[in-house]
């Protein structure tokens, strides 16, 4: 198993925003956590990543226990984590910023094959490579903002909302992205308020309720279900 998740609880101050939260994402998989805001999927993923240490409940990558591994060794363990709102150097190129995503690389060869590998997933980033990332449109920011993520040549990338203020056009650039990441050989758990596109994408998904995760299974099932269709998918989805 590459990633397991038992018995999540994390706290804000006196809040609870996960609740014995339990999932697993195997390798070679797109695993999805969908839900409405406030269900507590960015906490959940800002909690493996490092950014936040849980109250209770235990994280393990490839067998080992990461609950209380700080954030940059945990990059180096090979998770990447691309957060919600892209979160750039605005005033760094482009360029900048996707060495910045590489900082755990100390062999040169290796970091421009990497580079050359993020240029093949997204050729507009490299036509922008000098321009400052700030002036970028939403849809180029995420596409830096995953190829950042990439740098790392991470076995696990996280993704929190990259859909997020995007048009429908550059939504399906970004989910085809996704999936031909995935094909090459990266396996990705999904943070997404897009749960059409997510379980599209998705081999597994995974519904978060307040803290709770109250539905899991293969996505193509619950794309069929009643209850994530009313709630997430519309009644005519």
């Amino acid at each position: 198993m590459m990633l397991e998740v038992k018995n999540l609880d994390v706290f804000y101050g006196a809040i609870q925003a996960v609740q014995g939260v339990s999932f697993h994402v195997k390798e070679g998989e797109i695993v999805t956590l969908i839900g409405a805001n406030g269900a507590g999927k960015s906490t959940t993923l800002r909690t493996i990543s490092g950014l936040i240490r849980p109250k209770g409940g235990e994280i393990a990558f490839h067998g080992q226990n990461i609950t209380k591994t700080p954030a940059h060794k945990i990059v180096r363990m090979g998770i990447s984590h691309v957060p919600e709102g892209r979160k750039l150097f605005a005033n760094m190129t482009v360029l900048e910023n996707l060495k910045m995503g590489a900082y755990t690389r100390n062999n040169k060869q290796e970091m421009e094959e990497t580079l050359e590998r993020v240029f093949q997933s997204f050729p507009r980033v490299k036509e922008r490579l000098n321009q400052l990332a700030g002036t970028l449109s939403g849809g180029e920011q995420q596409m830096v903002a995953m190829g950042r993520g990439l740098m790392g040549r991470p076995s696990l990338l996280i993704l929190d909302e990259p859909s997020m203020g995007l048009s429908p056009i550059l939504v399906e650039e970004i989910f085809e992205i996704i999936t031909r990441i995935n094909k090459e050989g990266t396996t990705v758990l999904l943070v997404e308020q897009n749960a059409f596109m997510a379980l599209q994408v998705a081999h597994r998904a995974y519904v978060l309720e307040t803290g709770r995760i109250t539905l899991s299974g293969p996505a193509a099932e619950l794309q069929k279900d009643p209850q994530v269709r009313a709630a997430y998918l519309g009644h005519g989805a």
